[in-house]
């Protein structure tokens, strides 16, 4: 299938993607960034139907196999799940993985135009190093494609466009607002006037939901004396509301959650430092999956600018990213035509 702008949001905790389905909607998927080396062997799908067949593909990177998928485990023995948390891990052969992995599970062959996001912190230093790495074709194993164009915009840009889509009137020149991305591994943060973002009150720093699995996990830790090394499923619990658990014990995550608010509360101060006071400010639009987790925090630091938890927040940045590149598809077809 040929698509003229797919987006991917490959974040340290999900890979999302979105592209403009055939109806004329916008169509969404989401998995796990883990990218684990792919077993030797499958024994999914044997036992006349008794074990079922899991939703992964293999991508093949430089003779290396790696699994991907929504069905890939989010446990391993001694916590090698196949994550990636360092500043340069879109250099990574796991980025890679996700990205194709994410274009495989949509069926994409053919993209004009891929649209990738940045941690605001990573854009000088890594958006060159993208475009150049992913224009081209690639043979991954699981199939073929072909991009013609790659563009690159920082991440909380797209939950910016996604809040706008349908509301153009808020978001005019001479409207202001602080977007809020709290991701897995980083919190990025974008003060725009309209559409303009100002450079000097953006930024992003390390500090984003797994460093709360991870102090949860040491507490768990010291308390049932015991190593803990599952985050993937302290973070699912979370998200589902759901006990954590633990051998044979059902543990109750939110008092651990609550001990873990200081490492929240450093992060918002150090936004609070860079964007100063938000008199000027209409709203504050909060998105990422790790939202929920700042939200009452932000709520404090910002209390009379009007919160806004943006509408299915994982997939917001990609939804945005489709936009941003459909638009910018528009304009340099206009532009060739005049």
């Amino acid at each position: 299938m040929k698509t003229s702008v797919f987006a991917v949001d490959v974040g340290y905790g999900n890979t999302k993607y979105a592209y403009r389905a055939a109806s004329g909607s916008i169509a969404t998927g989401m998995f796990p960034s883990l990218a684990p080396l792919a077993a030797s062997r499958s024994l999914s799908g044997y036992g006349d139907s008794v074990l079922a067949s899991r939703k992964v593909t293999t991508i093949v990177i430089d003779e290396i196999e790696y699994e991907v998928g929504p069905d890939v485990s989010l446990t391993a023995a001694y916590g090698n799940t196949g994550r990636a948390l360092s500043n340069d891990f879109v250099r990574s052969d796991n980025y890679k993985a996700l990205l194709l992995g994410a274009i495989f599970f949509a069926g994409v062959t053919h993209i004009d135009r891929l649209v990738l996001g940045l941690p605001v912190h990573n854009m000088e230093k890594y958006s060159g190093e993208l475009r150049d790495r992913f224009t081209g074709g690639f043979n991954y194993g699981a199939g073929r494609v072909t991009i013609d164009k790659v563009v690159v915009i920082p991440q909380p840009l797209g939950s910016l466009v996604a809040a706008s889509a349908n509301r153009q009137s808020e978001f005019g020149r001479d409207s202001a607002h602080l977007v809020i991305d709290v991701g897995y591994f980083t919190t990025d943060w974008v003060y725009a006037n309209g559409f303009t973002m100002d450079d000097k009150r953006s930024d992003g720093i390390p500090g984003g939901a797994s460093q709360i699995y991870q102090r949860i996990a040491a507490l768990i830790a010291r308390d049932q004396d015991e190593q803990v090394e599952d985050i993937e499923r302290i973070d699912k619990a979370l998200r589902e509301r759901k006990p954590f658990p633990f051998y044979s014990n059902k543990i109750d995550l939110a008092p651990y959650l609550e001990r873990s608010q200081p490492i929240i509360a450093g992060v918002v101060k150090e936004m609070q430092n860079n964007v100063g006071q938000l008199a000027g400010v209409d709203s504050i639009i909060l998105s990422g999956g790790g939202g929920s987790l700042y939200a009452p925090t932000i709520r404090k630091a910002f209390p009379r600018v009007t919160l806004e938890v943006i509408e299915a927040p994982c997939t917001a940045n990609a939804k945005g990213f489709l936009i941003v590149g459909e638009a910018g598809l528009t304009r340099e077809r206009a532009t060739a035509k005049a």
